[in-house]
């Protein structure tokens, strides 16, 4: 068992010293190709090491979905009682007022949207990458006193928040960190959607009723495709060259 940990580690590592050679870094494609390279090799050949390193990913994910279904509720004229994220990667927020129909899609859809966002600034926009960080920090620590729920929840993002405030404060590497929390956060919710969305989706059925909850699955992951396919094309569509007097 160790020995195959051991070997499934080794294959990362030789993937990710084998994308740096072929790619120089300083290229967007070679960072993204190294990127989504290090999460597949570790969601694929990574075993359990792979599982434990891609963990907090998950609560990351698990965040930025709690967070849509926050902003769904705030934005619509309601309020926000408590968000919670459970050790097991799960969630949920408990909110008053608002739009049903948009506090429920927020949750998918508006952590694809945040997904995109991140991996989009930390590719194209150095300039924001701080404030990005410390926004993204903010928001951990406003839901963890505001809307508290365990201390679990208060704890993991306290600590997100304060490696992510540290990373923009003392380090170079808020541009690497970004993408791969952002492109990580597509991936898995592409990769989840038949489990993920499962109770989003049944309470949405409920709500618009023309359509059965199946459909409105696919819906959503037409919808986060679409979004994740607009925002390739933004990140690599060549600049506009200007022209000289």
């Amino acid at each position: 068992m160790y020995r195959e940990e051991y070997e499934n580690g080794n294959v990362i590592i030789k993937l990710v010293i084998n994308v740096c050679k072929c790619f120089n870094m300083r290229n967007t494609i070679g960072r993204v190709l190294l990127i989504l390279g290090i999460y597949l090799g570790l969601k694929y050949l990574g075993g359990s090491i792979g599982a434990k390193l891609l963990y907090p990913i998950t609560l990351l994910v698990t965040f930025l979905h709690e967070f849509g279904h926050a902003l769904g509720a705030v934005l619509t004229g309601g309020s926000v009682e408590q968000v919670q994220i459970n050790p097991n990667g799960s969630g949920y927020t408990v909110s008053r007022g608002g739009i049903r129909s948009i506090i429920i899609m927020g949750g998918y859809i508006g952590s694809a949207i945040l997904g995109n966002l991140l991996f989009y600034i930390g590719t194209k926009s150095q300039k924001l990458i701080k404030p990005m960080l410390y926004l993204l920090s903010a928001a951990m620590m406003f839901t963890a006193f505001f809307w508290f729920n365990s201390f679990f929840t208060t704890g993991i993002l306290i600590l997100f928040a304060i490696v992510l405030g540290f990373i923009g404060l003392k380090t170079k590497y808020g541009r690497e960190v970004l993408m791969f929390i952002g492109l990580a956060s597509i991936l898995y919710i592409i990769q989840d959607f038949n489990v993920g969305p499962s109770s989003d989706l049944a309470a949405y059925a409920d709500t618009m009723i023309i359509l059965p909850a199946t459909v409105w699955k696919y819906i959503w992951l037409t919808i986060v495709v679409l979004l994740f396919i607009i925002n390739i094309r933004a990140i690599f569509r060549p600049r506009a060259k200007k022209e000289s007097l």
